[in-house]
């Protein structure tokens, strides 16, 4: 409810490096996920190659060809496919996708634990100050008790001791305030620092308790709100994508099928080029078979379910940590309630 802090959290959010870091990732796996969209379909290609050579003499070359410099030329263009049988390539574009929605999850919760960090540091800030505000008001109660017990002193109506008394109290006052300066100014360094500015950009900040309000918690709170937590959703895709890696893995079992084809020109003779024949054609098929390759391929396999058994663990953990800090952040919320009407 604070415009100040609300500024506060928008500027941490465009000027973090750790945000920054955070959206490089993102955009690094969703190149990943092209790569693996761009493997599904057929790929083509257009070369050309232009050489002189001097042939040897004594070479392989009959004559005339022996023995002279000629230039030749290829002109080709060609086709790939990998028809993807056994899903192979989709299960690749899967994981990849699992994988850029994992950092998309991981960008928004390091921005939720930004925002957290600057509203708690605001808040801290806040109080520190309201505490100075207190401190100021005993130094002042304590210096008006010392003026009163010097006159009782003088009067003879209280002694040396009770006058003692009242003078210790002050420095203990101003040490406590000094004390509050130096938490006040490092929590004012501490924003500048996490919204990317210097650390004394903040030096003039003073926010107020009384310009803080806590919106009301309701009386239930769906359990399906834990699962739109960004750190749970990216330990879910996390979860999905090493799901999917388990499926490449087991593809590595099945044979793999390539088609291929060209068509072009090639000839010795630049001028002979583009003459009808120096044309070519052709077709490339290959099947391959992994044979003598089982402990390699049953390894890659096992490595490949550990990490998912690990991305599970992790997302059991992620999910109980949200539990835990769901009901902590509502018990605290209710036993201030319940002590602010004690008060």
């Amino acid at each position: 409810g604070d415009p100040q802090l609300n500024a506060l959290v928008e500027r941490a959010l465009r000027g973090s490096p750790g945000l920054d870091a955070a959206r490089a990732r993102q955009a690094r796996a969703l190149a990943l996920v092209e790569s693996s969209r761009s493997a599904i379909g057929p790929h083509g290609s257009l070369g050309l190659d232009v050489t002189r050579q001097r042939y040897s003499a004594n070479g392989l070359v009959p004559a005339p060809i022996a023995g002279s410099t000629r230039n030749s030329a290829n002109l080709q263009a060609s086709l790939d496919w990998s028809p993807d049988f056994f899903g192979r390539n989709a299960a690749a574009l899967a994981a990849s996708i699992g994988q850029t929605r994992a950092a998309q999850a991981e960008s928004a919760a390091a921005a939720q634990t930004l925002a957290l960090q600057v509203s708690r540091a605001y808040v801290a800030l806040a109080r520190l100050l309201a505490q100075r505000s207190v401190a100021e008001r005993l130094l002042a109660q304590r210096q008006s008790l010392l003026q009163l017990t010097q006159e009782r002193t003088t009067a003879g109506l209280d002694s040396q001791v009770e006058l003692t008394q009242a003078q210790a109290a002050l420095p203990d006052a101003r040490t406590q305030i000094e004390a509050l300066d130096e938490q006040i100014a490092l929590a004012r360094r501490l924003l500048a620092v996490l919204c990317g500015q210097a650390p004394e950009a903040q030096a003039a900040l003073a926010p107020q308790l009384q310009n803080l309000a806590l919106a009301a918690m309701p009386q239930q709170l769906g359990a399906n709100l834990l699962g739109r937590r960004p750190d749970v959703a990216a330990a879910r895709w996390r979860v999905e994508a090493a799901a999917q890696d388990v499926a490449v893995a087991r593809t590595g079992f099945y044979p793999d099928i390539h088609l291929g084809a060209f068509i072009g020109l090639n000839a010795l003779g630049l001028g002979n080029l583009v003459s009808a024949g120096s044309r070519q054609i052709g077709v490339a098929p290959a099947l391959r078979l992994p044979l003598f390759d089982g402990p390699r391929l049953r390894a890659q396999l096992a490595g490949s379910q550990a990490e998912l058994d690990t991305a599970i663990a992790q997302y059991n953990g992620a999910v109980l940590d949200a539990v835990r800090g769901a009901g902590d952040a509502m018990a605290s919320v209710q036993s201030i309630e319940r002590q602010q009407a004690l008060q």
